[in-house]
């Protein structure tokens, strides 16, 4: 398959470009939405590299001016919104080009959402309906452009920014976070180690396993994800193998978009129990929801068994039972060299009470097939700590 036949114009939920070389539309697209003079908001490990440098030149060469933003950590934290924020108003900056992986674009879409705003972040997230405080008119465009596969933030309405007072990650949201155009470049991502890679790969299964298990009415959601998977199990371990391969690479960043896409239907205990994880840990996200997936798997089993018969049907695996899709997840994560127990990335059960409580009063756990108690979530952590299925 050619690189061309890999290219598209989407415009669902928002105008996407897809394919290899496609960065080079940036200026354009910044023009489009009026931008003069962006600023580019990546994590501090990207900022080095010649991407961004090149994003950058792209920007100048066109007519732009174009400022630099980088000090966010891999969990952005609300100090690095704000401070981003500051960036922006001195540079006198007029939209945002949200850059990288998830940390990159999640902290891009809140700077662009608190340029214009009077109240504090956390004002703004996501309960009842706090989203109707925000000033929309002070909503700055964004352009999102993912250097990873796997959050999918780049078609979504929220960021999930870590509160370190509370020790607490904070979903903000609103609809115009939604950026309005969106480069999938797969070249950006060749440059991906193989272990971030499959863990990223692995958190965009998550988002579209846990869209598609989701006990809500969304069939548009679900087809989405069952696709999305079928992606995943195709393209990940190709794209591991060989960080070069454009055609998985392409694959793989659609199957993020398309689980971000599909998990407006809902998550689930995965991410319940990633959330606190990473807010206590600082752990990499995408690599806590591919340790703690079969567990939750496992302990969803009673009510998810037929729909995830169907899915083994639809991506072809030899065993199409629960027993036999759990197999696959397994070997799977086995081949990518995931760890299969939270003690492997030195996280112990000492604060499990506190991580199980946390776990319940998450946004994600509300999307689970089965509303697990505190001792339930207790429970699905220490057999993610101990490796007990």
């Amino acid at each position: 398959m050619s690189y061309q036949n890999l290219n598209g114009n989407w415009n669902y939920p928002n105008k996407i470009l897809t394919g290899a070389g496609r960065i080079q539309e940036l200026a354009t697209s910044a023009k489009e939405l009026g931008m003069r003079s962006p600023l580019l908001v990546t994590d501090s490990g990207l900022a080095s590299l010649p991407m961004v440098q090149d994003a950058i030149n792209l920007c100048i060469e066109s007519g732009l001016s174009c400022g630099l933003y980088s000090q966010i950590k891999s969990n952005p934290n609300g100090d690095n919104v704000m401070d981003g924020v500051a960036a922006y108003h001195a540079g006198n900056h007029d939209g945002i080009i949200a850059f990288g992986g998830g940390s990159g674009l999640d902290a891009g879409k809140a700077i662009a959402l608190m340029v214009g705003q009077d109240r504090p972040l956390w004002d703004f997230e996501d309960i009842g309906d706090n989203y109707l405080r925000v000033n929309e008119a002070g909503v700055a465009a964004i352009i999102a452009i993912p250097t990873t596969a796997g959050t999918g933030s780049e078609v979504g309405r929220a960021s999930v920014i870590t509160d370190e007072d509370a020790h607490i990650k904070r979903l903000i949201f609103h609809p115009l976070m939604l950026p309005s155009i969106v480069i999938l470049d797969p070249q950006l991502t060749v440059g991906l180690p193989p272990h971030i890679t499959a863990a990223t790969g692995m958190d965009a299964l998550s988002h579209n396993l846990e869209a598609l298990c989701s006990p809500f009415y969304h069939p548009l959601a679900e087809g989405i994800a069952v696709e999305g998977i079928r992606l995943v199990k195709e393209y990940l371990p190709r794209a591991v193998a060989d960080g070069t391969d454009i055609e998985a690479r392409t694959h793989m960043l659609v199957a993020s978009t398309m689980g971000a896409t599909a998990f407006q239907k809902g998550l689930g205990g995965m991410h319940a129990l990633a959330h606190p994880l990473g807010a206590l840990y600082d752990a990499h996200h995408g690599l806590l929801n591919a340790i703690l997936m079969p567990y939750v798997l496992q302990a969803n089993r009673e009510v998810i068994s037929q729909r995830i018969e169907r899915l083994a049907r639809y991506i072809d695996l030899p065993d199409c039972t629960f027993d036999g899709f759990l197999a696959w997840v397994l070997d799977m994560r086995s081949k990518l060299k995931i760890p299969h127990t939270l003690a492997e990335i030195n996280i112990d059960d000492q604060q499990q009470s506190l991580v199980a409580v946390m776990a319940t009063e998450d946004p994600s756990a509300a999307g689970n097939p089965i509303k697990f108690t505190a001792d339930q979530y207790q429970q699905i952590f220490i057999n993610a700590v101990k490796g007990k299925l």
